[in-house]
């Protein structure tokens, strides 16, 4: 009773309007107070949620993207990029997902590679004759590789809350990130062919190096990353902070876009998308605490179990679920609440623990370009000027790829697991 309670509060309060953290937390409230618990529970709960070093990881990247992002990056990034496959049939798609695999190892988040990239690539192809729901489309597609490729910020909440090692779960999605990429890049030659648009001219060698200069620095900051977490030099919590200098130094004597002036804004803007994840995550955690007294993991657990054993059809439904919530819910609340129901069912069918984590982030981050509420969908249709169902006929091609990638990680544990056992061991 009083979790059917808790679940129609929730539910009542998102279809009014309530923005998602609060929702979680205003009916965590009703069922505290219904309960005569002490409502010191909701402060201690919620610290215990956000009480966690490797979630200082959080801020840290954010503010590195949005130095990377004010400094300029993006733009040389998409200039490089255009120097390299530019002159192939449909050159400037393929940029766009180019850009993505490369950017996705700062933003860390599938729509901050959307907003950030959308304003600068969308408007660009649209001016060289692509249609504009085919560019937000490919937009919005491309950005699911950023919670994929490390950093990633779904992947740091979720070693969190499920006990895995970040660093793991960071090098377990190289190799499905990068398979998404190369779907990506195959379907758009492919409908740039079909539909005649155009390509670009091949710059000269030494056009494409005076690019690769202005971009190297994106370039090394992913690898930089990448190679520190790996090696050992630094914990996925101090390569944010690393990032952060790194992306200060880069755009402020370097590429000179950043002003001393413009470091307040930017570090609002920052607390200001910061605080709104951790809001979120306390809050959440305060929900999960309710559903694990209540037993839900479990009668979800049974629930699933009930309809088959049978390890293909678990992993069917499992995705299934995942799927549909990452189309209504925000990314990090999804996680926090259906990752420590649903992850024990999945090792109860023996699946290996990094290749589940890898692949239930991928499952609902294939949510945010799901119609008909996929928000990434929202923001690039906004960005291109299109209705929304317009981009949702257009991402079709691009989410069916990336359900086959979803298919492959799935039922294939050596593509999440292979590298982090071969370069962090058992």
């Amino acid at each position: 009773m009083m979790a059917a309670i808790l679940f129609f509060s929730f539910v009542t309060l998102i279809l009014l309007g309530v923005p998602i953290a609060f929702s979680l937390g205003l009916s965590s409230l009703i069922y505290i107070l219904l309960n005569d618990i002490s409502l010191t529970v909701i402060a201690q709960k919620m610290y215990s949620g956000i009480d966690s070093f490797v979630l200082v990881a959080i801020p840290g990247f954010v503010l590195a993207g949005n130095l990377m992002n004010q400094g300029g990056m993006s733009e040389r990034l998409v200039k490089f990029a255009d120097g390299i496959v530019g002159f192939v049939r449909g050159g400037l798609a393929i940029v766009n997902v180019v850009v993505s695999m490369i950017f996705a190892g700062i933003s860390g988040t599938a729509l901050a590679d959307t907003a950030s990239e959308g304003p600068i690539i969308i408007p660009a192809m649209v001016r060289q004759g692509y249609d504009p729901d085919f560019a937000a489309a490919i937009t919005a597609a491309s950005s699911t590789m950023g919670p994929i490729i490390p950093p990633s910020v779904p992947m740091i909440v979720t070693g969190t809350i499920l006990g895995l090692s970040v660093t793991k779960l960071f090098v377990g999605g190289m190799i499905p990130g990068i398979i998404i990429g190369i779907i990506q890049i195959v379907l758009c030659y492919y409908m740039a062919v079909k539909r005649g648009y155009p390509k670009g001219e091949l710059k000269p060698i030494k056009e494409i190096w005076a690019t690769f200069k202005e971009a190297v620095w994106a370039i090394l900051l992913t690898a930089f990353i990448l190679f520190g977490i790996l090696g050992g030099v630094f914990t996925p919590t101090e390569a944010s902070i690393v990032s952060v200098l790194y992306g200060f130094c880069v755009g402020m004597f370097i590429y000179k876009e950043i002003k001393f002036k413009d470091i307040p804004r930017i570090v609002v803007e920052s607390l200001r998308s910061v605080a709104a994840i951790m809001v979120l995550v306390g809050f959440a955690n305060t929900f999960a605490w309710i559903l694990a007294s209540e037993q839900i993991p479990q009668m979800i657990a049974k629930a699933i179990l009930s309809i088959s054993s049978n390890p293909i059809i678990v992993i069917l439904l499992v995705n299934a679920v995942l799927i549909f919530a990452g189309m209504f819910m925000e990314t990090i609340s999804a996680i926090i609440i259906l990752f420590p129901v649903l992850y024990p069912v999945l090792q109860s069918i023996g699946m290996d623990p990094i290749q589940a984590g890898v692949m239930m982030v991928l499952t609902i981050v294939i949510g945010v370009i799901t119609p008909p509420v996929g928000v990434c969908l929202f923001v690039a249709a906004n960005i291109a000027n299109i209705s929304l169902v317009r981009i949702t006929k257009a991402i079709f091609p691009f989410l069916v790829g990336n359900l086959i990638v979803l298919l492959l990680v799935s039922y294939i544990p050596a593509l999440t697991v292979y590298l982090p056992n071969l370069l962090l061991g058992r």
